[in-house]
């Protein structure tokens, strides 16, 4: 039996916690597959109006990367480095985080703040973007879940 529907957990506030996401949510849709997206702790960031379009790149101990702790940890390290992945990406035409979610949303997938996270950090619905269909709790989350596969990001 083929998978019919896919959730995915974004609790990651970086490029490279939250496009892997977003690019796995974009491949089910295409697939013709149910997706639906739970942004919890600094994966709140990926849908939060004023932070959305700041994501970076994580340098600091960042296996990834190849550098050393101390490299990545260097005064502008993350803003090189978040400016090369997004220039690379740019040349592939891959979409900005902004863009992304909203070509998501509008395939039909679901975009759930998590509602512990969102009361933890003090927001609320008007500090998302509007294609977050809700703030839900970890149980609402799990029953649209149900029957489908859960990834973690």
């Amino acid at each position: 039996m083929a998978l019919e529907k896919v959730s995915i957990i974004v609790s990651k506030g970086s490029l490279d916690g939250i496009y892997p996401a977003l690019i796995m949510a974009n491949g089910a849709r295409a697939e013709g597959m149910e997706a639906n997206l739970f942004f919890t702790f600094f994966g709140l960031d990926a849908i939060h109006k004023g932070r959305h379009e700041h994501i970076k790149l994580a340098t600091v101990g960042n296996p990834g990367l190849h550098l050393a702790t101390w490299a990545g940890g260097l005064p502008g390290m993350s803003a090189v480095m978040t400016h090369y992945l997004t220039r690379k990406m740019d040349a592939l035409d891959i979409p900005t985080i902004p863009e992304f979610i909203e070509m998501i949303a509008d395939t039909g997938a679901g975009l759930y703040a998590c509602k512990a996270s969102v009361d933890l950090f003090g927001l609320d619905k008007d500090d998302f973007v509007d294609e977050v269909k809700d703030i839900i709790t970890v149980g609402e989350f799990y029953e649209l879940a149900d029957g489908g596969q859960i990834i973690f990001t």
